[in-house]
């Protein structure tokens, strides 16, 4: 898998489609506890379709590398990583596509610098004052010491525990991939560096911050879409709806039966959704998006 340098640390990616595509690059951003795998199969259903995506393993829990100790992984400053990841891969026009807490710091991001991301997709995420929704308060109160974080990844560690309503399992209708939720746990079980990030992630998880981007939203003018299911227990579609309203130029797309991982539940429908986004223009898009190359801040695909 490649890496890239930037200012607080290494990171992993996995880059799908054509690097030399017409169609501005997708850049992807998970939630809590799980890595880029969550988007492989949209980003290969995008791939079908002639597009580049990037998806990195950010510093939630479910990252192979630990970052460097001085890093700010508040939410904003896990925004301004997401930026600089941008920056170091030269990338423009992005359409940047958030899910679970994911969407929370896309919405950090473009509050914070929009200058790189052409438009936003959303699939079902956090929002206002729901950063986190209940009942994940309690993993973020329980997060915030790496030591409890271990012990909470440790309790999950049988296969049937972490498949089931204490673990993952609400938050898809389509059965999970042992393999897959095993390696999400693992870096938190194993890495001490792992879990002081994501504790230090967690002790920066503040509801009013959210709330306070949300009163911003609408100064976003380019195209949104929302990308929702409607059978989310945590994310509802009246939040989605409410979301919507939030920003100037968006739109939403209701996805009957859909729960929290829609990327894993509809790639192809969210990967169709993506598509026809990344073809809605904006006023300041460049002439040709995509890679532009490395930049001197960063070596993209050392260690790959």
């Amino acid at each position: 898998m490649p890496t890239v340098d930037i200012a607080q640390g290494r990171l992993h990616y996995r880059a799908a489609g054509p690097a030399n595509s017409a169609t501005p690059p997708v850049v992807f951003v998970h939630g809590l506890l799980v890595n880029a795998e969550l988007w492989t199969g949209v980003a290969d259903a995008l791939a079908a379709q002639g597009v580049r995506s990037y998806a990195p393993d950010l510093p939630l829990g479910s990252h192979p590398i630990a970052l460097s100790p001085d890093a700010d992984l508040t939410p904003r400053g896990v925004a301004r990583l997401i930026i600089a990841l941008l920056v170091a891969l030269d990338l423009h026009d992005v359409t940047l596509v958030g899910n679970d807490t994911g969407g929370a710091l896309c919405q950090f991001l473009v509050d914070i610098d929009d200058s790189r991301v052409g438009r936003l997709v959303l699939t079902n995420c956090d929002a206002f004052d729901q950063f986190p929704p209940p009942p994940f308060g309690m993993i973020v109160k329980i997060g915030r010491r790496p030591w409890r974080l271990r012990a909470m990844m440790a309790a999950i560690r049988p296969t049937r525990l972490r498949h089931s309503v204490l673990g993952y399992g609400a938050l898809v209708r389509n059965p999970l991939a042992p393999d897959l939720t095993r390696r999400w746990i693992t870096p938190a079980l194993t890495d001490p560096g792992v879990r002081r990030d994501t504790a230090r992630f967690l002790r920066g998880v503040n509801a009013r911050d959210l709330l306070d981007v949300s009163t911003r939203l609408s100064r976003f003018t380019k195209p949104v879409v929302l990308i929702w299911g409607d059978a989310d227990r945590f994310f509802t579609i009246g939040l989605a709806r409410r979301l919507r309203d939030a920003f100037s130029n968006a739109h939403l797309v209701e996805i009957e039966g859909g729960r929290t991982f829609l990327p894993l539940d509809e790639p192809q429908r969210v990967a169709e959704e993506i598509n026809a986004a990344c073809h809605q223009p904006t006023a300041n898009a460049p002439l040709i998006a995509g890679d532009r190359g490395s930049a001197p801040v960063a070596q993209p695909g050392q260690g790959g």
